[in-house]
């Protein structure tokens, strides 16, 4: 692995680094830039989205006849990294969930018609899209095969019954994926499909509250009663509905390692400095070995993370899944930007508590960096499995010129 940046790349980080520092971190402190869940308000965000336009900077993660920047999964987390040092960052650049995975997947296996129709807005920035696969109890959730979503066939059509929640994005998504069994097959007994908003016989229950501030759309339930969807709608093939998902999760997991490293920057960024004026009994802050323990261990643990992100992006740009390698990263980085927002705000005190910084919104956000996409529990299963049928080989090097199979 070469961590060297290009001059190019280089160019685009700091224009990035500088989009974020001059156009959007100023955002942070206004009232009246949040929507009423706590994220950017739709007027800003327009503003701010025209100018990354206007920029070069808009959806790096796609090709470039696709409408991005054409960037390897390794450069992506270079600049992924620097977007997120806002809370309002990755949005602005048409680079956040959900609508990042689902662009990338459907760029990976959409039909050329299907990249038109169901592609080409979300890019454009004309819609929002949601991906619908978890499952209330006792469906599915990190388990696909419990999933109770069914679709039969009806001629032309597939009809679709079942419940789906925490479907994030989803209450203000036009374009949607769906995941639902069409067989009793283990290996091929599911599906995906697109389907529009306006669609009938589907429905939003409800704008499910949580504890944290809101991706746009938020986390909602939905519920499908003879949902009708064409088979021309069917996104890979029938059947291979896990394999869209292995496409989706595996990247959009890692994209949001990247997004994470930026906010964990941030949580030292702004500890160090409040650590670096603050007196207390004749001492700064900065000075005392507590602290300096604390940003000392959480500079040596972001290192450690984004190590982790570019090894597992090195594997994708290779060819490989990488899933030992994602796992990897999404524990630690998970557990990372959690920790570091709570040393963030114990070092601020009563103002990192306060709503005077970004770190209580981080605090909040974080929680859930340690569920989503696989619950860190899920993840260490996986990683045990690797172990299992690796044994040492779990930590093997690479040989130049030897047997190239995913490991």
């Amino acid at each position: 692995m070469d961590f060297t940046l290009s001059p190019e790349l280089e160019a685009l980080r700091t224009q990035v680094a500088d989009f974020v520092a001059s156009e959007i971190i100023p955002l942070e402190s206004r009232p009246e830039a949040y929507d009423g869940h706590g994220n950017i308000g739709e007027s800003h965000l327009e503003e701010l989205r025209a100018k990354a336009r206007a920029k070069g900077l808009w959806c790096p993660q796609l090709k470039i006849e696709t409408g991005g920047l054409g960037l390897s999964k390794m450069e992506m987390s270079v600049l992924y990294e620097e977007m997120n040092r806002s809370i309002f960052g990755p949005v602005v650049f048409n680079a956040a969930a959900p609508d990042d995975g689902n662009m990338m997947v459907l760029e990976a296996l959409g039909t050329e018609d299907q990249k038109q129709r169901w592609l080409k807005p979300i890019v454009e920035g004309k819609v929002r899209s949601a991906f619908a696969m978890t499952e209330p109890a006792p469906g599915g959730g990190s388990d696909p095969g419990m999933m109770l979503t069914r679709a039969r066939r009806d001629g032309d059509d597939w009809i679709v019954n079942g419940r789906k929640w925490y479907i994030t994005g989803a209450e203000a998504a036009e374009h949607f994926m769906l995941l639902a069994k069409t067989s009793d097959d283990k290996r091929r007994g599911h599906t995906c499909f697109l389907f529009h908003r306006d669609d009938p016989n589907w429905r939003i229950i409800r704008r499910i509250p949580i504890m944290g501030p809101e991706e746009h759309g938020g986390h909602c339930e939905l519920e499908f009663n003879d949902f009708r969807i064409p088979h021309a709608n069917i996104l890979g093939e029938e059947g291979r509905g896990i394999k869209v998902v292995q496409t989706r999760l595996g990247p959009a997991r890692l994209t949001h390692c990247m997004r994470w490293l930026g906010l964990a920057k941030r949580c030292v960024e702004i500890a160090t400095d409040y650590a670096q004026r603050r007196e207390g009994f004749g001492v700064r802050l900065i000075d005392r070995e507590s602290v300096q323990m604390m940003l000392g261990d959480l500079a040596m643990q972001i290192e450690i993370g984004r190590l982790l992100v570019m090894k597992a992006a090195w594997e994708i740009d290779r060819g490989r899944f990488g899933q030992k390698e994602i796992s990897m990263a999404k524990i630690h980085v998970a557990n990372l930007v959690h920790t570091a927002a709570d040393r963030a705000i114990q070092i601020n005190g009563a103002r990192g508590y306060s709503g005077d910084t970004p770190l209580e919104w981080i605090y909040r956000y974080a929680r859930q960096a340690r569920l989503v996409d696989g619950a860190d529990e899920v993840h260490k299963m996986i990683l045990s499995r690797h172990l299992a049928d690796l044994g040492t080989d779990f930590w093997r090097w690479d040989v130049a010129g030897a047997d190239d199979a995913d490991a």
